[in-house]
């Protein structure tokens, strides 16, 4: 396969000023460090808990679970149109407020108000307490001081944020910075197609997230994807992405395109090649118009995606064929968490492209769960601690930069906290 030039510091981690040391892992196996992890990181940044298509009307809720920060979220549409956030729970004694047979399974539904199976408490969906049960019964009591606690929500290009920080350290669009601005305008609106997966998983989070941040184990890993014939050889070839990019804490890894018109017989599977579609989508591309230069900033010719992780739990992936992709990684203790996958593509064209969507979903689901599988695996022997750091490639920096992100945000708040001598 064709190589593309390295920068002109002859790799792509010098180029961005990283150590190229090996890099410890003590951060995904420790417990100490995930509760730190927990209040440095995922209580301060803004996090992507949906999209405005899960609110489609007024009235319209979902609620989120975010067990890392122990605490669970209601995002609603209210009265008014104007997406909101708040902690779900009741005011009274506590009780989560919106749930239904299963206090910890997440919910979506429409309604007027919000009321409290415990004590009928009620709620406007503006966050006021509108009717107290025997409010007579009460001492000194004002229903405009018990309101639902409010978190701080906001809406980027359909993706709704919230941070959980009593006041956020930088708004959204000042967190997000100017590589992922660099994107607004994408046409996310015409991708109504939604294909969803999760799956719980025991490993850390960040080794989840590695896997998906580097393409240098697809041709092993991912070898019983393709024909035998062209495995082997895939394999001996290796992989290497084109570009790379980081910006504050984001980082972008794009890979090259496969045209399959260009490649030889045999290369694809007979259903592929019934409804030409393959993973890497319709061979047909989408006609979503002129994409912003954003989407492509490598300005690379034939490119296959480009991978945008957002700090610090959220990938965008954006297709050349005219789809899209999103990851949330969400962790649920130091070695667990809840891997969330959303498919986006633009209505069905015909019925061969609405069974090549499907097939499509499906493809990615076994190569989700190859990755899954080889993460579970990771964790067991890290934890074993036979081996305490690793050499990592230069084609593995966004790895090597989330674990550094991730250490330095923790020391930063031992220091702030002053659990640590400065």
């Amino acid at each position: 396969m064709a190589r593309w030039p390295k920068p002109p510091e002859g790799s792509w981690t010098e180029h961005f000023k990283l150590s190229t040391a090996p890099v410890p892992h003590e951060d995904s196996i420790s417990p100490e460090f995930y509760e730190l992890e927990a209040e440095a990181v995922f209580k301060r940044a803004w996090l992507n808990v949906g999209r405005v298509d899960q609110l489609p009307r007024n009235g319209s809720y979902f609620t989120k679970e975010i067990e890392v920060a122990k605490t669970s979220v209601v995002i609603v549409r209210d009265m008014g149109g104007e997406v909101r956030a708040f902690y779900n729970i009741c005011r009274h004694r506590g009780n989560k407020l919106v749930w239904n047979d299963f206090p910890k399974e997440e919910t979506s539904g429409v309604c007027r108000q919000f009321t409290c199976k415990y004590h009928g408490w009620r709620y406007s969906l503006d966050g006021a307490l509108t009717y107290v049960q025997q409010e007579g019964e009460f001492f000194d009591f004002d229903k405009d001081d018990y309101g639902l606690v409010p978190v701080h929500c906001d809406v980027w290009e359909g993706f709704i944020f919230i941070n959980l920080a009593q006041e956020p350290e930088q708004s959204l669009t000042e967190f997000l910075g100017p590589m992922i601005l660099g994107f607004e305008g994408y046409p996310f609106d015409k991708m109504t197609e939604r294909w969803f997966y999760r799956s719980e998983i025991k490993s850390n989070w960040k080794l989840f997230s590695d896997n998906t941040a580097e393409f240098y184990h697809a041709p092993v890993l991912h070898a019983g994807q393709m024909p035998p014939a062209f495995a082997a050889p895939n394999r001996e070839a290796g992989f290497e992405a084109p570009y790379y990019q980081i910006d504050g804490p984001h980082r972008l890894a794009a890979t090259g395109g496969i045209r399959p018109w260009e490649m030889p017989e045999g290369m694809f599977k007979p259903m592929e090649k019934a409804l030409q579609a393959s993973l890497w989508g319709p061979w047909e591309p989408y006609d979503i118009g002129e994409v912003p230069a954003g989407v492509n900033p490598g300005g690379l010719e034939r490119w296959g995606n480009q991978s945008y992780q957002l700090w610090p739990n959220m990938v965008i992936l954006f297709w050349s064929q005219g789809f899209y992709f999103v990851y949330n990684y969400w962790p649920t203790s130091y070695n667990t968490m809840k891997y969330e996958a959303t498919l986006y593509f633009p209505p069905a064209r015909s019925p061969r492209d609405r069974v090549a969507h499907e097939m499509i979903a499906m493809a990615y689901k076994e190569y989700g769960i190859q990755d899954v599988n080889t993460c579970e695996a990771s964790q067991q022997m890290l934890e074993a601690r036979i081996v305490s750091e690793f050499p990592f490639n230069d084609q593995e920096i966004l790895p090597r930069h989330l674990h550094m992100l991730c250490v330095d945000a923790v020391n930063d708040y031992k220091l702030e906290k002053g659990l640590v001598n400065q």
